[in-house]
């Protein structure tokens, strides 16, 4: 796999520096732009993945209600060995589960399905995992390679309707950009 292009200039703390009134599809095409300099000659999982995270919340702590209402960012990857299995990645927020099987909560049901879930009330979820009780809207957007899913992208919001068409779409954008800039076990 080759390198992505390099940076138009030089990525650094300032990444994750969102500008006031941005709009949510402005925030997240900075997220893009910032994840792909970051990712430039970096392909450790761990480490994008990191970044990754910071980026997803800060620009939702930019963005007016319900976003910025976001208590949790991050991952969960294959635990290996498994084949079946999550294992919690870098994140930003509350301590979260540890494990999470194929089929089981939003994040499970993912990873077995290879499609995104969108879920505007997770109490209405059947077998929602309550990692952090504050939660009442979830997406979770799996990363795929070689349709083999990888890795999940996984946000909770503190409101109901947390999330939309517009973060579905550019979520995916950014699980396709994860997916291909990795170095996956």
């Amino acid at each position: 796999m080759t390198s992505l292009p390099p940076p138009s200039n030089l990525v650094h703390a300032d990444a994750s520096n969102f500008a006031a009134n941005v709009t949510k599809e402005e925030a997240y095409q900075q997220v893009l732009d910032q994840a792909e300099g970051l990712f430039y000659e970096q392909r450790n999982w761990v480490c994008n993945l990191s970044n990754c995270a910071a980026l997803l919340w800060h620009a939702f702590k930019s963005l007016p209600a319900p976003s910025n209402q976001v208590n949790w960012a991050g991952f969960y990857t294959l635990n290996h060995p498994s084949t079946t299995e999550l294992i919690l990645g870098p994140f930003q927020g509350k301590v979260a589960c540890q494990t999470i099987a194929f089929g089981r909560g939003v994040c499970g049901a993912a990873a077995a399905t290879k499609t995104t879930q969108l879920v505007p009330d997770v109490d209405a979820f059947p077998g929602h995992i309550a990692c952090d009780g504050d939660s009442k809207s979830e997406i979770v957007v799996p990363i795929v390679v070689d349709d083999r899913v990888v890795a999940i992208i996984d946000v909770d919001c503190a409101e109901l309707n947390g999330f939309d068409e517009v973060d579905k779409v550019w979520l995916e954008k950014l699980a396709d950009l994860v997916g291909r800039s990795c170095d996956w076990p």
